[in-house]
């Protein structure tokens, strides 16, 4: 992928203030304690749907409005942010849009998708299926195909982490989770825009591993997915152009268990009082258990997303604190 110039960024970054203001990043001083060093989180939270993905979204059907006047409508798959994207962006534009999810899906991220209006589908046991299945009714039904992963998404997205990294410019090292991979690259890209010296460092979960074998191995490993709360990383087969990039310029790939994103989760809201999706909270659970990556230096974390069903918030707040890394901190 061919990173955008200054001049490209800031036409995106008009096309999503003209949507939404640019989201805080606050210092929480219970995290501090907690991480035993500066954290500055990323309220991607914040958003008009309550995730980073709402941004790649109003760039990508800008272009497509512009690239295909006439588009007779698109599909896509989705766990539920990146879909919630699609549905506003497409409802902004009037074009039709129809979201394929897995069964089993969130409830609630299904409740949000409809309510803006889309056709959702229920189709396949996980998202790969899911995705193949909306690519057939692409080809059948010649509609537009939205991807999880294009340069256009990716120009949105780094909006948020040149927020970012233009108020805090003193970062040593952020956490970012990988489903397929727009967030960390967006970071990628964000870094080498404003020359930031950061080290980036993606987090996959333990129950979906593809990306950190990936990584390991320097190609693409397929990987079976099994993660109860991290439905926002539940990738079993890495995005080629994704991994490319990063192969390429990520300094590493981490992974986290249900169990510490389950306290990363319920530590967001007892420090900050805020709602953590499982995969907004795996970069603090990664955060707490590499603390040979953290001490000592200034951390970002985004919060990206806070979309999780009531009733699995319910429990995870009700669990006591399990993990030997959240049960050191305090």
């Amino acid at each position: 992928m061919n990173f955008p110039d200054r001049e490209e960024f800031e036409v995106a970054r008009s096309i999503v203030h003209a949507v939404m203001p640019p989201t805080p990043a606050y210092a929480w001083p219970l995290l501090r304690e907690r991480v035993g060093t500066e954290v500055i989180v990323k309220h991607e939270n914040h958003t008009p749907t309550g995730a980073f993905k709402v941004r790649g979204g109003l760039v990508y059907f800008d272009r497509l409005a512009q690239r295909e006047p006439q588009c007779p409508g698109v599909v896509t798959a989705t766990r539920g942010n990146h879909g919630q994207s699609v549905g506003l962006a497409a409802r902004s534009f009037g074009i039709p849009a129809t979201i394929i999810v897995p069964h089993g899906n969130s409830r609630e991220k299904n409740a949000a998708m409809r309510a803006l209006g889309v056709t959702l589908i229920e189709h396949g046991d996980d998202f790969q299926e899911s995705r193949e299945h909306a690519a057939r009714l692409a080809r059948e039904g010649g509609l537009h195909m939205v991807p999880s992963f294009h340069r256009d998404l990716i120009l949105g997205v780094a909006t948020y982490w040149v927020e970012l990294f233009e108020a805090h410019p003193d970062l040593d090292v952020v956490f970012v989770p990988i489903g397929q991979g727009s967030g960390i690259c967006a970071a990628i890209v964000a870094r080498a825009l404003l020359g930031h010296r950061c080290r980036i460092v993606g987090v996959v979960s333990e129950h979906a591993p593809a990306y950190a074998l990936s990584f390991a191995a320097r190609r693409a490993i397929d990987a079976p997915v099994s993660t109860r709360l991290a439905d926002g990383m539940a990738c079993r087969t890495p995005d080629a152009e994704s991994l490319e990039l990063i192969l390429a310029h990520a300094d590493a790939v981490v992974r986290v268990t249900d169990d510490q994103v389950a306290d990363a989760m319920k530590i967001y809201f007892l420090d900050t009082h805020n709602v953590a999706e499982g995969a907004g909270a795996a970069p603090l659970a990664a955060a707490l258990a590499n603390p040979e990556m953290v001490r000592g230096q200034r951390v970002g974390l985004p919060l990206c997303g806070g979309n999780v069903d009531h009733d699995v918030f319910a429990e995870v707040l009700l669990r006591p604190l399990t993990s030997p890394a959240a049960l050191r901190s305090r």
